[in-house]
């Protein structure tokens, strides 16, 4: 399933990965490049699997593993309110 940011949300690529503001409650977050990779798959309108097949080449991970990653970033954006 892709990703959707929420409207309160800005966000800025930097040399370092992605950084998210979340304009509700004031608060940065940051994220490093492997996450920047995921969440760029995933707002492009890829799905998880999309996601982990990414890491997989970018970074020779196990499949599974990279999945149950993605999943659980996935769960914990959408969980924190930034994105659905």
């Amino acid at each position: 399933m892709s990703l959707r940011f929420g409207d309160d949300v800005s966000t800025a690529e930097t040399d370092y990965g992605t950084v998210l503001l979340d304009e509700r409650a004031g608060a940065y977050w940051e994220l490093n490049p492997t996450v920047t990779l995921v969440v760029r798959m995933l707002l492009d309108g890829g799905e998880e699997s999309d996601a982990a097949a990414a890491l997989v080449r970018e970074f020779d991970i196990d499949e599974a593993q990279a999945l149950r990653d993605v999943e659980a970033l996935v769960g914990q954006l959408r969980g924190s309110g930034l994105a659905s």
